[in-house]
């Protein structure tokens, strides 16, 4: 086991919760963990199971949803924290819970709702992660929320960076908890953002693959992919071409796990920090791929935008993933009485509380239970194939 670094996040040394917890006999485990264990035991984090990840309310058991890919997010983040001598807990609670804010159908729906919602200040799947760990979920009796530690919110909130200007969910979760929005996240925060990055850029191809979007003659065109390809090919001569994808799917995560791990040792020691307030105070991410691999990582998302996510099939699916959404707004809107009764109880009065209380709602929904939702106090609505 790697020594943990004097720069890694300490849960004895936390900024604590937000609310004091009685003492109980819960088990050895320290903040962090218990943190990453709130998480998987939340309903948020069980619903992801049925949200897309790349296809929409997807109909086959082998292709990846917010879940799986949760999953190995943390998988891949939890390796290069063991190498780089961080926290693994911290990191892995980062991986599972980043994606917890997405409304149905990814991307889609998120765009959907942020067009609904742009008279009550938008929507920002980020900012709506902190509100549902913070806010939404209610699995204690005596306050909101999971009641994670600092760190953990504060991971969550700016794994991507610093934040000058936060929209209205983010400042008020940053009201509470003074996350510090303007400087760097810990470096296990920054871990997860790129395990992220690593996860979604390969497994996204393996997924394409599998659907008959992408073939291997498309992404072999992609430098990043060329040099897997060469790689895996030179290992496995007699092996019949459609037996080896897998086999470069795994090659080109080690492939940026390790680029990743070489170039963030080479700019934590560049930077000379030797504690967590050093991190956030470097004025730049100490995590991070060296510039050739940046460069052919931004190729392939590139590529995958043009090929898949931009692919006919796909932009009908997010087409009608849209209408869903966004006539589901509007009926609420017209009508809160058609919110179940526990959320009927707690409609706020007046606007914004209105439609952010609804949009609350309709964000945590699955895809199925969208598109059930729409078809019961909406209508019927053709849906293109793969839903």
């Amino acid at each position: 086991m790697t020594a943990r670094a004097p720069w890694a996040a300490d849960p004895a040394r936390s900024r604590g919760r937000l609310h004091a917890e009685e003492s109980a006999d819960r088990g050895p485990r320290d903040a962090f963990q218990r943190d990453r264990d709130r998480i998987i035991h939340s309903i948020s984090f069980r619903r992801l199971r049925h949200k897309t990840q790349v296809f929409l309310a997807p109909d086959g058991d082998h292709f990846r949803v917010r879940l799986t890919h949760s999953l190995e997010v943390a998988q891949i983040g939890r390796t290069i924290a063991r190498v780089l001598g961080l926290n693994e807990d911290l990191t892995e609670a980062l991986c599972l819970a980043h994606d917890i804010g997405h409304p149905p159908f990814g991307h889609a729906g998120e765009d959907a709702l942020r067009q609904a919602m742009s008279a009550a200040g938008g929507f920002d799947h980020n900012g709506h992660t902190l509100r549902t760990l913070m806010r939404i979920e209610r699995p204690y009796p005596r306050w909101p929320g999971l009641n994670l530690t600092w760190e953990t919110l504060e991971g969550l909130a700016k794994h991507n960076g610093p934040i000058a200007v936060p929209a209205w969910a983010l400042a008020e979760a940053d009201a509470e908890a003074a996350l510090d929005l303007t400087s760097h996240a810990s470096l296990e925060a920054q871990v997860a953002t790129l395990a992220d990055d690593i996860a979604y850029d390969n497994h996204d191809i393996d997924d394409g693959l599998r659907a008959g979007l992408l073939t291997l003659e498309q992404i072999e065109a992609v430098p990043l992919v060329a040099d897997g390809w060469r790689r895996v090919t030179a290992r496995f001569p007699d092996v019949p071409r459609d037996r080896l994808a897998g086999e470069l799917i795994r090659s080109q995560i080690g492939a940026m796990v390790n680029d990743l791990i070489a170039e963030s040792r080479t700019r934590i020691a560049a930077a000379g920090v030797e504690s967590v307030e050093d991190v956030r105070a470097a004025g730049r991410p100490l995590i991070g791929f060296s510039p050739a691999m940046a460069a052919a990582e931004r190729e392939l998302k590139r590529f995958m935008y043009a090929n898949l996510y931009h692919h006919p099939r796909q932009l009908a699916a997010a087409t009608a993933a849209q209408r869903v959404v966004s006539g589901l707004v509007a009926a609420y809107r017209d009508d809160p009485r058609l919110l179940p009764e526990e959320w009927r109880d707690r409609l706020p009065e007046g606007e914004p509380a209105i439609s952010r209380h609804i949009a609350d709602f309709i964000a945590g929904m699955t895809d199925r239970y969208a598109i059930s939702r729409y078809r019961e106090i909406v209508g019927e609505i053709d849906l293109p194939e793969g839903f």
